[in-house]
């Protein structure tokens, strides 16, 4: 080891979903030696750390977090890594250095790059930022349904190479909610099992009904129409059932949105796990919003110049180096989707959207949107159903049937509550974190020690 390298704590080790092109040996190995070409020819998702000398390289993609905090103790500056805050937090706790610890001090790796750090002592290291992901921009044809068979074959492609990893003849989940990306999924993991010599039927679709949700009513219609009432289960929860100041401390943001999607999907996921003790493979459509641009602009600041000029916005926010990247946080689904990696973890599924697999996200880059709009904001509305409807029907053959577009949180029944606040959120978030490191506190008083002071510099 070279001299004044210091510590890398690694709390989760390499992770991959649906990885293909590379094992995870070999993305770790190209992570060490900052071998963006090679990261960039796989696809799926990974997520990396690895050490070359006195520094250190991080790298993820969209579906698998991660994180890191600079800690200091005696022996000078660690390196502590995981994929939640709380791992972290609890690493400091026991080396009894918890009172360092900040959740605004821990960064997130923003995904589609590789981060590298140099550990030399004290000042903290400044992260540097590499692409690995750089796809072409509206190279596509400008038609719908030439731009949505390239994009429905990705995610077919890759969806079905995640079931291929799966055991032969294990149930998978659908979270289903009857709207165009979750009714797509069910449609191409069915097509998939059955190319992959398995039963189509092993794939079941599951809907949350916290009482009156439209989502349940919208789900039953659409697996009628497709024949496979079979293969369908109505979730139904009371509405006490759901807690966002669960969620806040489940996905460790305060975005009001995020937090209501993860009580929502924990309101589903721990439903099912009652249900069904053993299930453990889910597939569900997020990021199917993000790659086709179908958010209400009325909502935001945004134009759609801005929206247009900017391809990866919704998936990465508005970058690395722009005065809105934060600090503790990534940006777009980056940073939103621990909203769905995060309850499905802690409720036991191992969870997969094809939507978000590079492959599929650079087949949506690939289309034209400006002359798919045609300068029509309103577009972006009905774009998503033309070009999924589209793709489904070349790829499978079935027509699908399409409903409109809602948030999960609003179909499942959660929509009559109040809209969560962020204002609200935050102060859950920042008095969550207040009571555990009152808590560190406390146990280290009562168990005689005193703290782990660190060296200066």
């Amino acid at each position: 080891m070279l001299e004044g390298v210091e510590r890398l704590i690694d709390l989760v080790g390499p992770r991959s979903a649906g990885l293909s092109g590379a094992s995870l040996d070999q993305v770790t190995a190209w992570t060490r030696a900052g071998d963006t070409a090679r990261l960039a020819a796989t696809d799926g998702h990974f997520a990396a750390v690895a050490r070359d000398g006195r520094t250190v390289r991080l790298a993820r993609t969209l579906g698998l977090p991660l994180r890191y905090f600079v800690a200091k103790l005696y022996h000078g500056p660690f390196l502590v890594v995981a994929d939640r805050m709380d791992r972290i937090f609890e690493w400091c706790r026991e080396q009894r250095i918890a009172w360092q610890f900040d959740p605004a001090y821990t960064r997130m790796v923003p995904a589609h790059y590789l981060v590298e750090l140099d550990q030399v002592g004290c000042p903290d290291p400044a992260p540097r930022y590499q692409r690995f992901f750089t796809p072409a921009v509206a190279t596509g044809p400008a038609e719908v349904e030439g731009a949505g068979g390239p994009y429905v074959a990705a995610a077919y492609e890759a969806g079905k190479r995640w079931l291929a990893g799966l055991p032969d003849g294990a149930p998978v989940a659908v979270a289903f909610s009857g709207g165009i990306d979750s009714t797509a999924v069910l449609l191409l993991a069915r097509r998939a099992m059955e190319a992959l010599g398995r039963d189509p039927d092993l794939v079941r679709a599951f809907t949350l009904d916290l009482g009156g949700g439209l989502d349940a009513a919208q789900a039953e219609r659409t697996v009628r129409a497709l024949g496979l009432e079979r293969t369908w289960e109505r979730v139904a929860c009371a509405p006490d059932a759901y807690d966002p100041e669960g969620a806040v401390r489940l996905i460790e943001d305060y975005q009001p949105l995020d937090v209501e999607c993860a009580a929502t999907a924990a309101c589903l996921l721990r439903a099912m796990r009652q249900r069904h003790p053993g299930l453990r493979y889910l597939l569900d459509g997020d990021g199917g919003d993000e790659n086709l641009k179908s958010y209400p602009m009325e909502d935001s600041d945004l134009t759609l110049s801005s929206v247009l000029s900017n391809p990866l916005l919704y998936q990465e926010g508005w970058g690395v180096d722009a005065i809105k990247h934060s600090l503790a946080y990534s940006g777009g689904l980056s940073r939103s989707y621990v909203r769905t990696a995060a309850p499905a973890a802690a409720l036991g599924f191992e969870a997969f959207s094809p939507f978000t697999a590079r492959s599929v996200v650079a087949a949506a880059v690939a289309m034209p949107f400006e002359r798919l709009l045609e300068g029509d904001a309103g577009r972006l509305a009905t774009l998503k159903r033309d070009v999924v409807r589209a793709g489904v029907r070349a790829v499978t053959g079935v027509d699908m049937p399409v409903n409109p577009k809602r948030r999960f949180q609003d179909g499942a029944g959660a929509a009559p509550r109040a809209r969560t606040r962020k204002a609200w959120c935050r102060r859950v978030f920042a008095r969550q974190w207040q009571e555990r490191l009152r808590e560190a506190e406390a146990l280290e008083r009562r168990s005689g020690n005193e703290m782990t002071v660190p060296a200066s510099g």
